[in-house]
């Protein structure tokens, strides 16, 4: 069924949809949207869970780990602050291998405080040991959402997932959205059925105990194989959700690439600014091509390896940065063509804080970028910043 749905809404549809157990919760914008609608279909019957307001974002990832240890399936949504306040507690649901599935409307941290788009707060929690999908648009959302719970609850991962949708421009602005009927919807799933110990008085087990030097590091080292093995299941469940649904998938998308000399790298809704821009350019003989990321960890190497080959330059772009270094993107991207004489890899920080990226920041990154094809440019550049302003200490 279509319908028009916020990118919010899409989230909590997808959650009803995949009939969760348990949504703990505590409300914070962007995100806010998803626990209401969440209360309302248990309020009315639609949704056969338990709905849990707590105290902060650190006592709901706590309550999220209780439930999945007792053999729930266990939805969230947070942002931001939020979930910088859940930072503890996500090393442990990841390390205690807990397949729960949590949306967030990516928002910018503080200070100074702001509550627009953009991917700081999700990037920073990348070495969490969650794996993440971001998401174009509000049908991605749900798409995602349902995915990544198959993904997760898979034995050979039994990791959690992070969907991410952009602040604002997904989570709160209506686009058209197929939600799938119920019934597909639970033959791609499943019932969930535990596949790992769980909390039982008839059955006791210790769970988060105490890791000596002696085990730590194979713990970690098993976490590292379930990542390994996710970017597997990721294909096969993509692959699986097009037979069934027709919507396609893939860790990285490509388009317009065949002949392209520059290639544009892009994460969340600023894709669809990229395309058409793109479009615009290709039109005037400019051979430019686009790769859209959708799952940046376990982060795509092969795939971006093989899509790169024989490009000239790449221009990452990046709507967060690493203070220190550079955009966290362009540092996964240069890791990973390490070595390679070509291509030549340039970033560009953008859209930080909700700031808008239209044509025209696109068209200063592909002025450097052509720059680049010629000779030397800066490795790390920061679009449509005052910069005067800076130096003269305004915003100190």
């Amino acid at each position: 069924m279509k319908t028009m749905l916020r990118g919010n809404e899409s989230v909590a549809y997808a959650f009803k949809l995949a009939r969760i157990d348990v949504f703990p919760m505590f409300p914070i914008t962007p995100s806010t949207l998803v626990p209401e609608m969440i209360s309302k279909f248990v309020a009315n019957g639609e949704l056969d869970a338990e709905f849990i307001p707590l105290d902060s974002e650190h006592s709901a990832i706590s309550a999220a780990i209780g439930a999945s240890l007792k053999g729930a399936r266990v939805g969230t949504a947070t942002a931001s602050q939020g979930l910088a306040l859940m930072h503890e507690i996500l090393f442990i649901a990841s390390g205690m291998r807990l397949p729960i599935v949590m949306g967030i409307g990516n928002r910018a941290l503080s200070a100074p405080i702001n509550i627009w788009c953009d991917h700081q707060d999700t990037i920073a929690q990348r070495d969490t040991g969650w794996l993440q999908f971001y998401a174009e648009s509000n049908q991605e959302g749900l798409d995602l959402i349902l995915m990544a719970f198959k993904i997760s609850e898979d034995k050979r991962v039994l990791l959690p997932s992070m969907v991410g949708l952009d602040a604002f421009v997904l989570t709160h602005t209506m686009e058209p959205v197929d939600i799938p009927e119920q019934s597909k919807v639970d033959e791609f799933l499943g019932e969930f059925k535990p596949n790992y110990r769980i909390l039982d008085t008839k059955n006791p087990a210790t769970f988060g105990a105490f890791g000596s030097p002696r085990h730590y590091m194979e713990f970690k080292y098993a976490q590292h194989l379930a990542m390994q093995a996710a970017s597997h299941v990721i294909d096969e469940v993509f692959e699986e959700f097009e037979r069934k649904f027709g919507r396609k998938y893939s860790k990285i998308t490509e388009e317009f690439t065949e002949d392209a000399d520059i290639v544009f790298i892009t994460m969340g809704s600023c894709t669809g600014t990229a395309r058409e821009f793109i479009k615009m350019k290709r039109k005037e003989g400019k051979k430019i091509g686009l790769i859209k990321l959708t799952v940046f960890r376990p982060f795509p190497k092969d795939e971006l390896r093989k899509a790169l080959k024989g490009k000239k330059v790449v221009a990452v772009v990046d709507r967060n940065f690493s203070p220190g270094f550079g955009g966290a993107v362009y540092g996964e991207v240069l890791a990973t063509m390490y070595g390679r004489d070509e291509p030549k890899i340039i970033d560009f920080i953008v859209g930080l804080g909700g700031r808008d990226i239209t044509f025209d920041t696109f068209e200063k990154i592909l002025e450097i970028t052509e720059k680049g094809l010629e000779g030397s440019v800066e490795e790390i550049n920061w679009i449509e910043v005052d910069k005067e302003a800076v130096e003269k200490e305004e915003m100190i």
